[in-house]
């Protein structure tokens, strides 16, 4: 089989296009890292077992909001869920941040936007978030079954 040969012109035009492409989202990377970084400072995870009512719809609106702007490792995101039902928190509010956390991303709703268009992330957050509290309210009824 023939390999094909390497043109460096065609290598060197991919090369400035991927850098042009890059160099328009530094400044959406750095705004998000900043955005991330405040909230994180804002609401530390060690305060969020003092937002939740115990009612099952405020509980799970908190837990999808809190998860939506939290950021970080998926599986980070079940060592605090277990902490949070160990310091009481209801299981739909945890399932429903839990959730949130993997699937919205508030803080990289600018990235989103700029790489698929702000309809398609807005309708997409929108629905991840409404789907987190649904999920986690479900999971409850069914624990309760």
């Amino acid at each position: 089989m023939k390999s094909k040969k390497i043109n460096s012109k065609e290598v060197k035009v991919a090369i400035v296009k991927t850098w042009k492409s890059f160099s328009k989202s530094i400044p959406i990377i750095i705004t998000v890292l900043f955005v991330i970084s405040y909230l994180q400072v804002i609401i530390p995870k060690e305060d969020y077992v003092d937002l939740f009512t115990g009612n099952m719809f405020v509980d799970s609106f908190v837990g999808a909001l809190l998860g939506s702007v939290s950021l970080g490792n998926p599986i980070l995101s079940y060592i605090i869920g277990g902490e949070l039902l160990k310091g009481g928190v209801s299981l739909i509010a945890v399932t429903a941040f839990l959730i949130s956390w993997v699937t919205v991303g508030i803080t990289q709703l600018p990235i989103e936007a700029h790489f698929f268009g702000k309809r398609f992330a807005v309708v997409r957050n929108v629905t991840a978030f409404f789907g987190a509290m649904f999920i986690g309210i479900l999971t409850y009824l069914l624990m309760e079954i």
